[in-house]
């Protein structure tokens, strides 16, 4: 069995936490490990990490890189997108890719799963996890259904039929209901919540994208080569649109286990540890006569008085203050903030690449100021700005910079000045984190002002 595991969606419902350059699956929210390190080490209870592929796109595939080795599945292979194209898609690339890259048999069963779920108990899980691989091998598409213990607005429903083995078909699905309606589907008491986990052989997924999407088949059904080079053309469509309500093979399979997708605060706010009057605080953070709120707190103290029924999110730049229950219109104000160009929609103040971090730590007209994080061993591009020129001040560590034709060393204490258009390159020669302040001087001080000439992670622009 190989497991599919989708990383390369940028969700914005956990917003402020969540962004779209560092979305849900590399959160951790319990301060532990990520939500895509745990989906990870659940699997590895049923399989090798050679035996896991991770779906995800070019932007993500360092942050996916370290969550492997946060799982110890560094072994496990990484599959980029070519652009987004919706999970439909994502898994037509995955299932060629196991048969020319991994040498399956199309009788190779796929468990396809998304990265940012939790759940629990994993024995619950495993057992489920190996019925589901059993019965995909009677060539159906298994989909895991979950006992809804409340009449949730937030998740999809499958609607259950007659009795299949472990399980049962299907009758129809649901989108996400209003709350009359999600009432009448707990009292039903054969409506289950999709979880969004598939399991299926290769041939059977194949065969079903033949008969109900050829355009995607017929891509498909290209070696992996051609269909990486004709990605662009294929249509942007989920899976679930595209075969599993369509499909007369589908079949669900009950899983008795806590799971919770977290699309929410307030599915958030379910999660986590009360205080007695119903507080589920993180942070520095203070209640006085507060009852039933959420507190999460980052950077500064956060003093809530007599508050009750409300979420309050901080991180350094941004804070969310909502009524329970209204945690799903989070995604409407990430539209307006992407409508009006603001780039909080986007990043966070510290921004995440292959060789490390910077921080935002203030700016101004005509100035910026970052600090600068780069792992031991790594190396950024060789590269030149236009508009700007930077003053590094190396405050832990030692730096390699090349400036021009000269390399120097550079120790703590020490600083160094990069004119504006000329080459230069930071490297963190030593074992230790090297750590600078840098101060940018210019007329324009985007990102977009980089001139790359030569780079390790691919990024070359000339």
């Amino acid at each position: 069995m190989k497991i599919i595991i989708l990383a390369g969606g940028g969700g914005n419902r956990l917003f402020p936490q969540s962004r779209t350059k560092f979305p849900k699956q590399f959160l951790k929210l319990d301060g532990g490990k990520s939500l895509l390190a745990q989906t990870i080490e659940r699997f590895l209870v049923l399989v090798q990490p050679t035996d896991m592929v991770i779906v995800t796109n070019q932007d993500y595939a360092h942050h996916v890189k370290q969550e492997l080795v946060a799982a110890k599945a560094d072994e496990a292979h990484i599959l980029l997108e070519p652009l987004a194209r919706n999970t439909a898609p994502a898994i037509a690339l995955a299932a060629r890719y196991c048969v020319d890259r991994l040498g399956c048999d199309l009788d190779e069963v796929m468990f396809v799963t998304p990265s940012d779920h939790i759940i629990s108990p994993l024995d619950a899980f495993a057992s489920a996890a190996l019925l589901a691989e059993n019965m995909a091998h009677k060539d159906k598409i298994v989909t895991f259904g979950v006992a809804p213990n409340s009449p949730e607005t937030g998740y999809g429903y499958i609607q259950a039929g007659q009795p299949f083995g472990s399980g049962f078909t299907v009758n129809s699905f649901h989108e996400k209901p209003d709350s009359t309606i999600a009432e009448g589907y707990l009292a039903a008491g054969n409506y289950y919540w999709n979880s969004g986990m598939f399991v299926f052989t290769i041939n059977c997924i194949l065969s079903e994208l033949r008969i109900h999407q050829p355009d995607i088949y017929a891509l498909a059904d290209k070696s992996i080569d051609e269909l990486i080079e004709n990605f662009a053309k294929m249509p942007n469509i989920s899976v679930d649109y595209a075969v599993i309500e369509k499909s007369r093979q589908v079949v669900l399979l009950p899983l008795s286990a806590k799971w919770s997708d977290i699309g929410s605060w307030d599915a958030i706010y379910d999660l986590l540890d009360k205080d007695v009057d119903g507080n589920a605080i993180k942070g520095d953070c203070i209640p006085i006569a507060c009852a039933n709120t959420l507190m999460l707190g980052q950077s500064r103290l956060i003093a809530g008085i007599g508050l009750e029924d409300l979420l309050v999110i901080e991180t350094d730049d941004v804070i969310v203050v909502a009524k329970k229950g209204e945690s799903q219109k989070v995604k409407d104000l990430v539209n307006q903030l992407k409508a009006d160009g603001r780039i909080e929609a986007d990043e966070h103040t510290t921004v995440y690449r292959p060789w490390g971090q910077y921080s935002l730590l203030s700016g101004g007209r005509g100035y910026q100021m970052k600090k600068i994080a780069v792992n031991p061993g790594q190396i950024l591009s060789l590269q030149m700005h236009y508009h700007r020129s930077e003053h590094w001040i190396v405050v832990g560590g030692t730096a390699k910079v090349t400036i021009g034709e000269t390399e120097q060393m550079v120790h703590e204490n020490e600083s160094v000045f990069i004119p504006q258009t000329t080459k230069h390159r930071l490297e963190n020669p030593g074992k230790l984190l090297l750590e600078i302040i840098e101060l940018q001087n210019g007329s324009y001080l985007g990102e977009d002002d980089i001139v790359r000439f030569e780079d390790i992670y691919d990024r070359v622009s000339v």
